[in-house]
């Protein structure tokens, strides 16, 4: 039966106001697409919610320019809460939200002259790119760095996500997971030390083991032109005892609460990761409506450090909601992608500031 992880499909964001954090994300990341949004329950994450259902807004969003969408999750159950800690970086979570941009400096002005809070200069990666951090609403911190493979040309001055920064406890332990069976089997650099680009970040003045995968089997699937070339960046600290950056939290509380792959065929892909001791936690078993507009399979599995990672199995996708334009894609051919004037036909459910 067939079977593939085609990549990251969007970084997970839990925040305190999803109106408040989404304009920040359309001013400073371009992310002005919706492709669903909508209030619901999420039984699916008892599991991970101690046990008691929780409602959230969740909203994914996308930059059409290239990179993964985002899903903004704003519960409204509860109120989503921070890490009763200053994190550190080497601490055990999704840390980093990455960004790419074709010019790292325009975009340092932009960001600097529309008042976003920066947390460094410009400064230089392992592999010699240039790049710099800055903080969203909820304290969250962005990377942005060079990329390639954009998709349009339009006027925002980066992309979207095209990567992540994950603390864990063991890098080795760990690629046998991230590497040997999600796919990110190729090292862009694997370094230990004290590194320039780290240095104005808390803890980030401690040595690390500091290693950044991305896929030797190019992605696939009906948004892989939009979301191209993907990146998972693994730290470990190698002076400092990390903590979990959701210990006593919940998915839904105020951070990065997952990394979402899209994947095809997920009964089979399932069988194997039991095989290998990385079961489902939780399956819907079925397709899952999100707001009566878009039709999917999830489950999650989770990292050696207990970090989650959500699995996606499309079935049906808006073109242009408001239209009744939608997309049935559990018939295509798993890796080819969708038609341009599809995936440009997005732009018209633009929301413009």
């Amino acid at each position: 039966m067939y079977k593939r992880i085609n990549g990251i499909q969007h970084i997970g964001v839990g925040v305190s106001d999803s109106e408040v954090s989404q304009k920040w994300y359309r001013k400073f990341i371009g992310m002005d697409i919706p492709i669903f949004d909508g209030v619901a329950p999420a039984p699916l994450m008892d599991v991970y919610t101690k046990n008691e259902t929780i409602t959230k807004r969740a909203t994914m969003i996308l930059n059409l320019q290239g990179g993964c969408a985002m899903e903004v999750v704003n519960p409204t159950s509860f109120t989503p809460r921070p890490p009763d800690f200053e994190t550190q970086l080497g601490d055990i979570g999704i840390y980093i939200n990455q960004v790419k941009a074709l010019d790292v400096e325009a975009a340092y002005a932009h960001f600097e002259k529309h008042g976003a809070i920066l947390r460094s200069g410009i400064v230089d990666m392992p592999d010699g790119g240039r790049t710099f951090y800055a903080e969203d609403p909820n304290g969250l911190l962005f990377q942005i760095l060079p990329g390639r493979n954009f998709y349009t040309k339009g006027h925002h001055i980066t992309g979207g996500p095209n990567g992540c920064v994950i603390g864990v406890s063991n890098i080795d332990n760990s690629l046998k997971l991230y590497a040997d069976v999600l796919g990110y089997d190729q090292v862009v650099y694997d370094e230990t030390r004290v590194f320039d680009d780290f240095k104005s970040l808390p803890g980030g003045e401690k040595s690390f083991r500091r290693i950044r995968l991305t896929q030797s089997n190019p992605p696939g699937g009906g948004f892989a032109k939009v979301s191209a070339d993907t990146y998972i960046e693994l730290i470990q600290a190698q002076d400092y005892q990390p903590r979990k950056i959701y210990k006593g939290r919940i998915w839904g509380d105020i951070g990065f609460v997952h990394v979402g792959l899209d994947v095809r065929g997920m009964k089979a892909l399932g069988e194997e990761l039991a095989t290998k001791g990385f079961g489902f936690t939780c399956d819907t078993r079925d397709t899952l409506d999100m707001g009566g507009t878009t039709r999917v399979h999830c489950t999650y599995i989770d990292d050696p450090d207990g970090v989650l990672i959500e699995m996606i199995e499309v079935y049906k996708i808006p073109i242009i909601e408001k239209m009744g334009v939608f997309l049935n894609v559990e018939k295509r051919d798993p890796l080819k992608p969708l038609p341009d004037f599809m995936l440009k036909a997005l732009k018209f459910s633009r929301i413009k500031d």
